[in-house]
């Protein structure tokens, strides 16, 4: 196990006093840059920055940021979502750390698609099945993992396959980290 103790800090971002929203730091006790290039190869979507020593990642409408010596998460609904979510972080890296003689680790530095070479892959057809106003709206919340590739049902039907193909190459569907 590479995590074994932190300090944990839960506050309201001061960019945003009185926001129902949390961020939490996990402080570690453990140096965890050696296995930033895993986290870089197993996380759909993380942008890793090897100058900064840090991987950065959104899920379900979180940002996420691994460095070395601690571990960010941002708008958590509460104090309870926030300790589950760090320790939810800490198990993943504790896991990617002990499956690492199967990984090969990436030290490249990925970009995250922009919502415009999204949006040219969906339908376009403004359908609101997937519950937003528009297919450009849909694109916005994808790239930022505030919805699913599924919760687009047009973008299933045999017409679309290759566009969907493209999109799910694009690793922009981040995974739970539960």
């Amino acid at each position: 196990m590479l995590i074994e103790h932190y300090d944990l800090e839960i506050f309201t971002p001061p960019c945003a006093p009185g926001a129902e929203r949390f961020a939490a730091i996990a402080r570690l006790t453990t140096d965890i840059a050696t296995v930033l290039p895993y986290l870089n190869a197993t996380l759909r979507g993380a942008v890793y920055n090897s100058a900064a020593g840090a991987v950065s990642w959104k899920t379900d409408g979180h940002h996420v940021v691994f460095h070395a010596d601690k571990i960010a998460i941002s708008d958590v609904e509460d104090r309870d979502a926030a300790i589950k979510e760090i320790e939810g972080l800490v198990s993943l890296v504790n896991r990617t750390w002990e499956r690492r003689d199967e990984i090969t680790p990436d030290h490249t530095t990925h970009q995250r698609p922009t919502p415009l070479a999204v949006y040219q892959l969906l339908p376009q057809t403004n359908c609101q099945q997937c519950g937003q106003p528009t297919c450009f709206t849909f694109a916005l919340k994808l790239v930022a993992s505030q919805v699913h590739l599924e919760d687009c049902p047009p973008l299933f039907e045999p017409l679309y396959a290759d566009k969907l193909m493209a999109l799910q190459t694009m690793v922009i569907d981040a995974p739970t980290i539960k």
